[in-house]
């Protein structure tokens, strides 16, 4: 019976070696970075979870590109501008892939936009763009929806009477509701249940990924499938929103009226008519609910967070804060109406918008992407396949090319003469063939919410409290903690 046991012991050992090996020699190919060890490859180099700085600590050791395995998966990290420049936009084809790591296939199942490849992935995204545009994007119309909402906001905000608020409930509601009308063609209630299990699912999914439990999801999914675990909540959220979306595709199907099609599902519904006798068309239901489920969390937790960030800013930058109103009241007063095409109007309110969108980036990293075939940059071979993170948050805070990317500094944004100065460091919003879809979108929110909520309000601390965290809640984005400000109304408005 020992002899059984010390050849079985000797033979894990003998394979766990070759593992190692393999994985020594295959490392050859790839640029520098941590050890890769049996199992676990280098994720060691990390401990027990990533944090804000891990990024920056592995880019100092090995360089702006380095190799990370995690597990037996070969990944790349493009660090600063540079290299991140390098491979979205001089390597655009060839960095477009989406990686399909197991919570991926689990969650997405070769479906939607955001991390579907090939043809299914080309035909979405373009559908998108242009039903985007037919729906009124960068147009008075659909901005006349998000100022709708906008309004509902700054309402929700008054009926606190200046007393400390958490505004992360009704900031998420309004931007839900603005994906909501676009998607199908109403907003909901506060108070609608089946709405409100589809905001928490979202933001669910969104904590999950990038955390401890997704990474060993995907690097030891033979395992971990068959254990209780945050997985299963993550994969039943995924349900609970695929199931949202495909009842109000029933009742659009109940309804339907393709001669006048009036939002996503309206136009998507014609379009899988107009498609049904072409063999190579993919546009079927489950790539329509699909779709509708990454708007949400594309589309709803980014923009939200963001506004988080703005307003806890200007809470704890009161100078910058009474610059905004000064700027907004000498153009426009307190009578009229602020259109998206008013920020050049308005150059120091659009820096500081930017500003909070590069100094507290919503996303950890970026997007993940794959490469479509070998690529030879800056004299490393990345092999087709490879995992690549384009490291977006390093980029809006490379020393290399901000004055002060530590600090919230809206002067990265201003020239000598305060003119508002687009910066091509600026890639909040990705770059190349896969640069966020609802861009724009998140543009034109952005800047009539807050526009919207600063000309109303002022923001403050709560009595008594001298300061709040600036430190994120780390996930697939990164919000503030939980804090409650003060909205003061302003008199003239």
């Amino acid at each position: 019976m020992l002899w059984i046991q010390a050849f079985l012991i000797a033979l894990l050992v003998c394979l766990l070696t070759l593992h190692f090996l393999k994985q020594l020699w295959m490392r050859r190919h790839y640029p520098p970075g941590p050890l890769p060890l049996p199992v676990i490859g280098g994720l060691w180099r990390i401990g027990l979870g990533v944090s804000l700085d891990t990024s920056t600590k592995l880019a100092k050791q090995y360089g702006k590109i380095y190799n990370l395995w995690a597990g037996p998966i070969p990944t790349v990290v493009l660090s600063g501008f540079q290299a991140v420049k390098e491979g979205l936009i001089n390597h655009s084809d060839d960095f477009s892939g989406r990686p399909e790591t197991n919570f991926v296939k689990a969650m997405c199942q070769e479906r939607g936009i955001i991390f579907s490849n090939g043809h299914n992935w080309k035909q979405h995204r373009r559908f998108a763009l242009v039903t985007l545009r037919k729906l009124g994007l960068g147009k008075k119309g659909i901005e006349h929806r998000i100022k709708e909402e906008a309004q509902q906001l700054v309402e929700t905000f008054a009926q606190a009477n200046g007393q400390p608020l958490d505004p992360s409930l009704p900031i998420t509601n309004s931007i839900c509701n603005v994906i909501s009308v676009l998607t199908f063609g109403q907003r909901f209630s506060p108070e609608d249940e089946d709405f409100q299990k589809l905001v928490k699912a979202i933001a669910f999914l969104q904590k999950f990924g990038g955390s401890v439990p997704q990474i060993l999801y995907d690097t030891f999914p033979w395992l971990v499938k068959h254990l209780p675990g945050l997985h299963t909540k993550a994969l039943s959220s995924v349900e609970i929103a695929r199931s949202f979306a495909k009842k109000e595709l029933e009742k659009h199907k109940e309804h339907q009226t393709l001669h006048d099609p009036q939002d996503f599902i309206d136009f998507y519904l014609l379009e899988m008519e107009k498609a049904k006798n072409y063999p190579n068309s993919t546009y079927d239901e489950e790539n329509l609910a699909q779709c509708i489920m990454e708007f949400f969390a594309a589309g709803s937790e980014t923009t939200a967070t963001t506004l988080q960030w703005a307003l806890l800013l200007m809470a704890t930058h009161p100078d910058i804060q009474e610059k905004v109103h000064k700027e907004i009241e000498d153009v426009f007063g307190s009578s009229c109406l602020i259109y998206y095409q008013d920020h050049k109007k308005l150059p120091y309110t659009n820096a500081v918008i930017h500003e909070i969108q590069r100094s507290n980036y919503v996303f950890l990293f970026g997007v993940p992407r794959q490469t479509e075939k070998d690529v030879n940059m800056q004299g490393f071979h990345i092999p087709k396949g490879t995992l690549i993170i384009p490291d977006l948050r390093s980029v809006l805070l490379d020393p290399e090319q901000w004055e002060t990317p530590e600090k919230f500094n809206p002067n990265h944004f201003l020239d000598m003469d305060g003119r508002f100065m687009a910066r091509e460091e600026f890639l909040a919003f990705g770059a190349g063939d896969r640069v966020c879809v609802g861009e724009q979108l998140a543009r034109v929110e952005l800047f009539i919410f807050f526009t919207s909520l600063l000309r109303a309000f002022t923001f403050q601390l709560p009595a008594g409290v001298k300061e709040l965290s600036l430190v994120p809640a780390l996930g697939a984005t990164t919000p503030p903690q939980p804090y409650k400000l003060c909205a003061i109304p302003r008199c003239s408005a």
